[in-house]
């Protein structure tokens, strides 16, 4: 890791501490550059904008997704590489379930994450296998551990987030404490769980759960705002794939217009030639 990289990792480590911030999701570099122009300390990647912008459906079970519809790591890496190298800020990874069950893939997953500019990144105990839909939990806290080994090997700050789709299966509210905290016993630095939208989940979560924990919002109109979160206890939120799903619903709409009635009125708010422009010149971007 280069001095640059080092303190932009640092730096995003040292915004877990205290406190709560918006880390919102990119999935290529324009995206990550206009969400670093309106100010925001750092940004994430999101697996299912990657997906989206490849023509690829994300985050389906096995037997709905054949492989070769599933993004795979060299590719997903690729993305976060350049997505890293053209922006100042900090970025966190999605990095799915780790392209593969073993620690020892995952801990691969996470050193290239490292080695391509990232300054953090999550991993997932989704299986995308309907018949065990999570790995079993002394697994997934082991994958944790083998991330952890091989970053401090390494020495580099680097943000090891664990997440649990405990809620998203169907699981218990219980359950998902119990495999946040495996979590971060076994060494991440930061515990996700998405499916917890409302107040009293996440108050219990913020409660039950022994470090930072990350809900992501925007999944749906939801009335919780991020003074809210904050208030709840909430060290950090990300937004996930939807920026990339409404810039998509914006797509589809114009496509439809101009298919079914032959006008053009979807132009008339677009950001102008000279705007973007300004926003990717790359002598605008700050140290």
């Amino acid at each position: 890791m280069d001095t640059d990289s080092r303190v932009k990792a640092q730096r995003f480590a040292d915004l877990h501490r205290e406190g709560c911030f918006l880390l919102p999701n990119a999935w290529d570099v324009g995206s990550a550059r206009i969400l670093e122009a309106a100010g925001f300390p750092a940004v994430a990647t999101t697996s299912a904008g990657v997906a989206f912008s490849l023509g690829r459906p994300d985050h389906d079970f096995f037997a709905e997704q054949p492989p070769e519809d599933r993004v795979d790591r060299e590719t997903m890496l690729r993305r976060v590489g350049e997505i890293a190298a053209g922006i100042a800020v900090p970025l966190s990874a999605d990095l799915e379930e780790g392209y593969g069950e073993s620690p020892e893939a995952v801990a691969t997953t996470v050193a290239r994450a490292l080695a391509a500019g990232a300054a953090g990144g999550n991993i997932e105990d989704f299986t995308g296998d309907r018949t065990r839909p999570l790995h079993d939990e002394k697994l997934s806290a082991d994958r944790i551990r083998a991330a952890r080994e091989t970053l401090a090997a390494d020495g580099a700050p680097f943000v090891l987030v664990g997440r649990t789709d405990t809620l998203l299966v169907g699981g218990t509210l219980d359950e998902a404490v119990r495999r946040a905290n495996a979590c971060l016993d076994a060494g991440a630095d930061c515990a996700f769980v998405p499916g917890a939208a409302d107040a009293e989940t996440i108050a219990t979560l913020v409660r039950e759960i022994d470090g930072p924990l990350n809900v992501v919002m925007g999944l749906t109109g939801n009335a919780l705002s991020l003074d809210d979160l904050r208030a709840l206890g909430v060290r950090r939120v990300t937004v996930g794939g939807s920026i990339a799903r409404a810039m998509y619903r914006r797509l589809l709409d114009a496509a439809r217009e101009l298919a079914d009635l032959g006008t053009f009125s979807y132009a008339a708010d677009q950001l102008s030639q000279t705007e973007l422009n300004d926003l990717f010149r790359r002598d605008r971007k700050q140290g």
